[in-house]
Formats: structure tokens, C-alpha cells, sequence
């Protein structure tokens, strides 16, 4: 896409979002289809919505989406988030829902629901979450922006946190989703440049147990659609491109009462302990092909060893040197790939921590969204 494109595709879109919409809202309705990506729909509404308890149910075609059989495609979206809208502004809203099928049950790739009856069950931990969502910018044949076309730009070392022509690429994109995410009452906390050229991280956090999961898949979603209007896509793939070049992750950071109070130091030790022994349990769902990704090189500890230590982002779990001189504050789990599921992440860092609870398990259902006979568009 050109850049008079791009100019005049803004013009248009300032042109519609001035219209006067009559009194009617609309409203996006989002959610995670069976590739873990996201997808959306709009519904009209006729007055103002202030609380999520005001929407209605809808469905859609689960067959289309890898969620659903045909003989039985009908599945069901359960508003549980909303956000200003920042492409439509006004009232318009955007809404976050989970996924249920016919019989009452949650869908097959319905994280959420688990996540949040396992965070229900040990909120009295007040768990505290921060997610650091690394992704990389794609031109449209798939090669990344501002790379040599079939080439490869100069090694890495100039590019983290870098300014400057051929340093950095596409920071409009970057500063647009900033601002969208701001309007929309997401808490992204900052952003910056990657190690590899075209590679940004962006922060979603402090959240509070299950909403830190809604912000940041929102945050995605609104991190796509931005992209689009430039003709940019986006990738979330832990090693984008082999060789001597940065993956990308999804570092979690985590902390709970205990931990940030004085003494919160054995509370981090021992959350160390009880990780170790699920090590193969949070690989998991801790991404698709993360195994590219840990390698134990590139600021990454090995796929199938926990370690930890502090100020060591070679280990699988870090603990800021800030936080170990102190004796309290919170851990960084570097283990998640860019593109796992924030629902999963958290909702066994609180089971492997704090117990299984009754009708929930993260694993299991990871396990079981394998096997659901559905019809692949």
C-alpha cells in the first residue's frame, strides 16, 4: 500500500466516523476462533451501553471457525468485556466474549471460563499480572517490513530500543496502536523496539486476575486492526524467521500479596519450587512451536529444564535484582511463546501455585480442544 493510499484511505475513514449515527450504537462483538487468532462482528443497537450486563447473547457459525462440526455449528458469544471504541469513537463499543456451545457448555477453545473459575477460587491471593507482548510486523508477502526483499538487514544490536532510519520500521503503526489502546481503557503500560528489525513489545499491565487476559487479547485485536489500515500484518510466531535472530515471547510477570509484601522473597522462592515441578504441564500451553523459540540461546533458557535466578534472562524464570535486594515484589516467567494464550498463561501459573480447583484444568482442556471434530475452513 502506497502512502497516497494510506492518506486517502485516513481521509475516508475521518469522512464516515463524522456521520451522525441516528441514536444507534455499534457494537463489535470479538473472540477467539479454533486457530487461536481472533475474529469479530458487529451488532446495531439502539441506546448507549454502560455495563456488559446490558448485551445480549448472539452466536455465529463455530463450522467457519474451527470451533464447531457442521451438524452442529451454532455457537454462542457471551459478552464478559467492553472498551470504547477508538476507530468508531462515540458511544460505539467494543466487546470481549467467551464461547459456549448449544448444551451449556463451554466451547472447546474457551480458556477463559477456566481460568477465571480457578482465579474465583484463590482471589483472596490477589494476583497481579503484567504481560510483555513481543510481535514482529510483516509486509503483505509475509517477509518482514523494512527488510532487504529476499535479503537480510545488518545483524542484530542496533535495533532494541532503537531511533533512527533503518534502526526501526513502521512506528506509526506502533504509535497508533499506543494511542487506541489508550482510548480504549486498555492498560497498556509501554512499548518499545525490539532486538530483531521489525520486532516490537508492547505492555499490558498491572491486571487484576482474569482481566489482564481480556486486556491483552483486546490489545491484539485492536493491534491487527490497526495494521490493516496500513497494509501491514502482524505475526505472533515465537521464531518468525530462523537462524541468529530473536524469537519472540510473551514474558509474564507475576506477583501476589504475599509476594509483595515484606519477606515476599520466600513466597517467590517457593512459587519457584512448586513451578519446577510442572515444567512439561506449562510448556504445554505456553505456545505453539515455542520449541523453536527456547533454545537456551537468544535470551532464552531450554525447552524441557526449568531454572531461575536473578537478573538471568537465560533462565526460565528471572527475578529483578531490584526485587531479590529488597526481599519482595514479583517473578518474570520468560517461558511463554508470543503467541500463547493469556488465559492459559495465567490460569495454571494460579493452579500450579495455589491448587486445582473443581471444573477446572488448564491442561486437560488444552489437551481435549485437539481432538474436537471440527469442519476447517
Amino acid at each position: 500500500m502506497t502512502e497516497s493510499t494510506i492518506i486517502s484511505n485516513t481521509a475516508n475513514l475521518e469522512k464516515y466516523l463524522k456521520l451522525d449515527q441516528k441514536g444507534s450504537i455499534i457494537a463489535e462483538y470479538v473472540w477467539i476462533d479454533g486457530s487461536n487468532g481472533l475474529r469479530s462482528k458487529c451488532k446495531t443497537l439502539k441506546k448507549k451501553v454502560t455495563d456488559v450486563k446490558e448485551l445480549p447473547e448472539w452466536n455465529f457459525d463455530g463450522s467457519s471457525t474451527g470451533q464447531a462440526p457442521g451438524h452442529n455449528s451454532d455457537v454462542y458469544l457471551r459478552p464478559v468485556a467492553i472498551y470504547p471504541d477508538p476507530f468508531r469513537l462515540g458511544d460505539n463499543i467494543l466487546v470481549m466474549c467467551e464461547t459456549w456451545m448449544s448444551d451449556g457448555k463451554p466451547n472447546a477453545y474457551n480458556f477463559r471460563h477456566d481460568a477465571a473459575v480457578i482465579m474465583e477460587a484463590h482471589k483472596d491471593y490477589e494476583f497481579w499480572f503484567g504481560l510483555e507482548q513481543e510481535y514482529t510486523l510483516l509486509d503483505f508477502y509475509g517477509w518482514p517490513y523494512g527488510w532487504p526483499k529476499n535479503g537480510f538487514p545488518a545483524p542484530q544490536g542496533p535495533y532494541y530500543c532503537g531511533v533512527g532510519t533503518g534502526k526501526v520500521f513502521c512506528r506509526d503503526i506502533v504509535e497508533a496502536h499506543y494511542k487506541a489502546c489508550l482510548y480504549a481503557n486498555i492498560n497498556i503500560s509501554g512499548t518499545n523496539a525490539e532486538v530483531m528489525p521489525a520486532q516490537w513489545e508492547y505492555q499490558v499491565g498491572p491486571c487484576t486476575g482474569i482481566n489482564l487476559g481480556d486486556e491483552l487479547w483486546m490489545s491484539r485485536f485492536l493491534l491487527h486492526r490497526v495494521a490493516e489500515e496500513f497494509g501491514a500484518k502482524v505475526t505472533f510466531a515465537p521464531k518468525p524467521i530462523p537462524g541468529d535472530w530473536n524469537g519472540a515471547g510473551l514474558h509474564t510477570n507475576v506477583s501476589t500479596k504475599d509476594m509483595r509484601e515484606e519477606g515476599g522473597m520466600k513466597h517467590i522462592e517457593a512459587a519457584m519450587e512448586k513451578l519446577a515441578t510442572r515444567q512439561k504441564e506449562h510448556m504445554s500451553v505456553y505456545g505453539e512451536d515455542n520449541q523453536l523459540r527456547m533454545t537456551g540461546k537468544h535470551e532464552t533458557a531450554s525447552y524441557d529444564k526449568f531454572t531461575w535466578g536473578v537478573a538471568n534472562r537465560g533462565a526460565s524464570v528471572r527475578v529483578n535484582r531490584a526485587c531479590a535486594e529488597e526481599g519482595k515484589g514479583y517473578f518474570e516467567d520468560r517461558r511463554p511463546a508470543s503467541n500463547a494464550d493469556p488465559y492459559q498463561i495465567t490460569g495454571i501459573i494460579v493452579e500450579t501455585l495455589c491448587g486445582k480447583v473443581e471444573g477446572a484444568d488448564m491442561v486437560k482442556k488444552a489437551v481435549e480442544q485437539e481432538a474436537i471434530p471440527a469442519d476447517k475452513p
